[in-house]
């Protein structure tokens, strides 16, 4: 009788313990369920959130100028933008602008080798592809939103510049703003997207242009 209360103490103790100790026993899988729930929860807040910014900046391309201003400052973000940048760079530096432009042109190329593969990944449908109220201002080079190509390669390409020509962070700064105003309003992109796009194509290049600036 001793021994058998022993081991039920001995029990009860082992018991009172798991439920005491983080980590172990059903109370982690409990916190695990939450922790699911909460973040389930809140992408779905989240998502909607952006769907409500997406219909809110699209109502400022049912005029005629809306409209051609997204779709004109979207096509320069397709490439043609660029060019004018690099000649704006070479009237103000001379021959220094080339160390900016290859900078600039080298980060452009990193970025484009790795939002691809991230966008395949995440695999998040456009706007306008997911709500029918939504409509595309003009066609689109692939069918995933998530980062924004545009707005990171202008931003992979802005900070050389802005590093080599500190005066210009507040146009710049403009450029982002319209560049990822033309792409919400288009149909194209959430603005969770053009946040995730600047951030990558910063964090990619702040170091690399602050090295090859440097040397």
């Amino acid at each position: 009788m001793i021994e058998e209360a022993s081991i039920i103490n001995g029990t009860n103790a082992e018991l009172e313990l798991g439920e005491l100790v983080p980590g172990s026993g059903e109370p982690s899988q409990l916190d695990a369920g939450r922790c699911a729930t909460l973040w389930a929860s809140s992408k779905q807040r989240l998502s909607a959130a952006d769907l409500v910014a997406v219909h809110f900046f699209s109502r400022s391309v049912k005029w005629r100028i809306g409209r051609t201003s997204a779709v004109v400052i979207s096509k320069l973000g397709n490439g043609w933008l660029y060019p004018i940048l690099a000649l704006i760079i070479f009237g103000h530096f001379g021959e220094k602008a080339i160390r900016v432009i290859l900078a600039a042109g080298l980060n452009a190329g990193l970025l484009h080798c790795l939002y691809p593969a991230i966008k395949r990944y995440i695999g998040r449908p456009r706007p306008f592809r997911t709500d029918a109220r939504l409509s595309s201002l003009f066609g689109v080079l692939d069918e995933h939103s998530f980062p924004s190509g545009h707005a990171m390669t202008l931003s992979g390409v802005l900070v050389p510049i802005v590093l080599a020509w500190p005066d210009c962070l507040s146009v710049a700064a403009a450029l982002m703003l319209l560049m990822g105003w033309a792409r919400i309003a288009s149909g194209h992109h959430y603005p969770s997207d053009i946040c995730a796009g600047a951030a990558l194509g910063f964090i990619l290049a702040y170091p690399l242009s602050a090295w090859a600036l440097s040397i």
